[in-house]
């Protein structure tokens, strides 16, 4: 069993920051990669900035240079999300991602957080 723990959502107001974090735990062999994705009302889920095990990041070009996903080295079942500058058209509830190795088994799963909503507004 894995568990993902977001937290960080907020209301907040244009040009502000948030951070965003999220915990895996659970049985829990390896993690592949952690991400964050956003889906805003009407829209598709997306993806907003992964970081796989070997610290290679990937951003959506809308918040490349405002958003920073990072983890610490002694907690590195945690990520956490940077947000600066943000924009109204940022507001999306955020999912946290992850593509890890479970205990005991041979294949890698999917995990998804239950979201945060983060809001954007003046």
């Amino acid at each position: 069993q894995v568990q993902l723990v977001e937290s960080g959502g907020d209301w907040v107001q244009p040009g502000g920051s948030l951070r965003l974090s999220c915990l895996a735990s659970g049985s829990i062999s390896s993690i592949n990669v952690m991400g964050w994705y956003r889906q805003a009302p009407g829209e598709q889920r997306e993806l907003v900035a992964r970081l796989t095990a070997g610290a290679h990041t990937t951003y959506a070009d809308s918040v490349k240079g405002r958003f920073t996903i990072f983890r610490r080295n002694n907690a590195k079942n945690t990520i956490y999300l940077q947000m600066n500058n943000l924009k109204p058209e940022d507001t999306a509830v955020y999912y946290c991602y992850v593509n890890l190795r479970p205990l005991g088994k041979f294949d890698d799963e999917d995990y998804w957080g239950q979201g945060t909503q983060v809001t954007v507004s003046s």
